[in-house]
């Protein structure tokens, strides 16, 4: 409200209920941030297209499926047995592994890599980086150093899904790791084999989550948090930033934060108490003083 009063704009978008006396003119709609959104993009150049068709320098195996309007942009390279939705973009020097297939209207930007396998589903946007199906971490230890595990499993992806720039998604060691429909990935974002990752749930940059996790349904997760192997975190709970998720959570469980996390409240309250130590010890010292301790 501040920033506000302290504007100069000659109008603004406010709700229905805004009560408050201000200079400027009120534009009074059900959804301020949506309706300034429209707005700006009334005046935002125009979106990139990508006119339907398969540049000359891509490189399509026999057998591959297109539907109808799918544009495949220069230096693409298209494995066998894969298969494109109708309206989907594949982009400049991106990869589609065997018999992967990706549903209509789905944008794969410049330099993704999705190996063999993977199921893509409608409207996915994945951004530039992203590898989709690399081999989990799968190695046990032998008298000759690592031995590794064969990860034959897939990743599938579902509808309206969106992957940030150089996020990384490994196939599983069997079955499938899973991201449902709607989540969205920021940059940066690692996915472990055999996680699940449940609906419409949110993760921000520089989040870790090792394999055979499970993230229900509208979890946030900020940035910077680590999240154990074989753990659940149930449906709605909230991850603050640079947590560290050791132990499976309830559903409906809150918000949580430190390492390991535990309730916001809590966390907040010895954070506290940690900053008092230092006058507490110095009290302690001078009772002992006196007390010629």
């Amino acid at each position: 409200m501040p920033q506000l009063r302290k504007s100069r704009a000659a109008a603004v978008f406010v709700p229905h209920d805004f009560a408050e006396t201000i200079e400027p003119a009120q534009i009074r709609v059900a959804d301020p941030a949506k309706a300034f959104e429209q707005v700006v993009l009334k005046f935002a150049p125009p979106p990139i297209r990508f006119p339907p068709g398969v540049a000359p320098s891509a490189v399509l195996a026999d057998g591959v499926k297109l539907g109808a309007r799918v544009s495949i942009q220069p230096n693409a390279v298209i494995e066998a047995g894969a298969s494109i939705g109708d309206d989907s973009v594949i982009g400049a020097s991106s990869y589609i592994g065997h018999e992967t297939t990706i549903g209509p209207g789905c944008l794969i930007y410049p330099n993704v890599t999705i190996r063999e396998r993977a199921r893509i589903g409608a409207r996915v946007i994945i951004h530039s980086g992203v590898v989709v199906g690399a081999d989990g971490f799968g190695f046990e230890i032998a008298n000759a150093g690592h031995e590794k595990i064969p990860q034959v499993g897939i990743v599938q992806i579902d509808d309206d899904v969106e992957i940030g720039a150089n996020t990384t998604i490994d196939r599983a060691r069997f079955g499938r790791t899973w991201i449902k429909e709607g989540v969205k990935l920021d940059n940066l974002v690692h996915i472990g084999h055999n996680v699940v990752v449940g609906r419409h749930s949110m993760i921000a940059a520089l989040t870790a989550v090792a394999g055979s996790a499970r993230i229900g349904d509208h979890v946030l997760i900020a940035g910077q948090v680590g999240v154990n192997g074989h753990i659940e975190i149930g449906d709605r709970n909230i991850i603050a930033g640079q947590s560290g998720v050791t132990r499976s959570l309830p559903a409906d469980g809150g918000t949580w934060w430190r390492t390991p996390a535990i309730p916001l409240r809590e966390a907040k309250q010895q954070l506290f108490w940690a900053h008092r130590l230092g006058k507490l010890f110095a009290r302690v010292k001078a009772i002992e003083k006196k007390l010629s301790l």
